[in-house]
């Protein structure tokens, strides 16, 4: 399991243990953090699973590309660290992986 840390816009911490191979976005559903919305069940076609990356974890997590990044036109508080949680994968190396929940979404 990877340990992934969601901070909420009120500086809530959730931790979470996720499995390898799913999305963030899964996880977060099953482990029932508020925030992610995940309209379309991860299909990248909503925006309502935005998430900011910390700094220390943008180079590990990548930055959007494609269709995530044309749907993140659609998300609130888009930065330049913002990341559809369903289209990043978990994985060992991302054990830690720091996220901050926008204060709404899409």
């Amino acid at each position: 399991m990877t340990r992934i840390v969601f901070i909420t816009p009120d500086s809530q911490r959730i931790e979470i243990d996720a499995l390898d191979g799913l999305s963030v976005m899964e996880c977060a559903r099953r482990a029932n953090v508020p925030g992610i919305v995940a309209e379309c069940g991860g299909a990248c076609s909503c925006a309502t699973c935005h998430v900011h990356v910390d700094p220390s974890w943008c180079s590990a997590v990548g930055e959007a590309a494609g269709m995530e990044r044309d749907m993140l036109e659609f998300a609130e508080d888009v930065r330049e660290s913002s990341r559809l949680s369903c289209q990043v994968k978990v994985a060992p190396d991302l054990d830690g992986l720091t996220l901050h929940l926008p204060a709404g979404q899409g």
